[in-house]
């Protein structure tokens, strides 16, 4: 009888991938602080500077990214399931229209609303990065599903497995690649959405780039700014490496 069994090869990172991205970042951290060096700092630079403020902004902007995917990846990644299953196909052109035109509205716009339901503070900047990042993983999760092989689900059906475990063991395994491209987009798209958090009160390395320009201090706004850049670099990094690791490698047909 036909069984499906993983293969034993892993997948391969490259020297490139794992050093040529983080050589950069090293390379602009420290333009950014030779530059700082030379820079003449007023008062008023230095009292935005001051007091371990930027890193409490980095640790915010870090902790609003995290929070807001993992809330995303949790509603958008079982919706998706859900959106392939029986019936609930035929919501599907629904859901996804309900979830373009939340991503098609102005990142600002839907703040600024939240805001005015919810008031200032970091509940309403991570109710609105999660709308924004739910699209992405969403789409990734029913086409990923989608685009699996009709005839290797019906094979996974007749040697006895269950619609539970051809879910598990097959569909998701197979969609892990695409799922996990939405996943990486959704990422960097909430360390850009998080500079705004700090409209609604959130915090994050937003509030510097927003005291530079308000104040017109660019040692500040360049600060904020670099340090966002880095930050999304980094992130598309590690997620790009998660999805090597986790990428299957492959089902192959064994007899037994």
């Amino acid at each position: 009888m036909a069984g499906l069994s993983p293969s034993p090869a892993p997948p391969r990172i490259t020297w490139q991938e794992l050093t040529v991205l983080p050589a950069v970042v090293l390379a602009v951290l420290l333009a950014t602080w030779l530059w700082f060096r030379r820079a003449t700092l007023d008062r008023v630079s230095e009292h935005a500077l001051s007091d371990g403020q930027v890193s409490k902004a980095l640790w915010r902007h870090v902790e609003l990214t995290a929070v807001s995917t993992f809330f995303a990846l949790v509603t958008a990644i079982p919706l998706g399931i859900l959106l392939t299953r029986g019936a609930f196909r035929k919501a599907t052109p629904v859901a996804m229209a309900l979830a373009d035109t939340g991503q098609a509205t102005p990142a600002i716009g839907v703040l600024a609303l939240l805001v005015i339901w919810l008031g200032t503070g970091v509940r309403a900047a991570l109710i609105g990065m999660i709308v924004y990042a739910v699209l992405p993983v969403l789409s990734n999760t029913v086409a990923g599903l989608r685009a699996n092989d009709p005839a290797l689900l019906e094979a996974a059906r007749g040697i006895g497995m269950s619609p539970l475990g051809v879910l598990g063991r097959v569909e998701l395994p197979l969609a892990v690649p695409v799922i996990l491209a939405g996943v990486r987009t959704a990422l960097v798209l909430n360390v850009g959405t998080a500079t705004l958090a700090t409209f609604a009160g959130g915090g994050g390395l937003g509030a510097l780039i927003t005291t530079g320009i308000t104040t017109q201090r660019m040692p500040v706004l360049i600060l904020g700014s670099v340090l966002t850049v880095v930050l999304a670099l980094l992130v598309d990094w590690l997620a790009s490496l998660t999805e090597l690791l986790l990428r299957p490698r492959g089902l192959e047909a064994r007899g037994s």
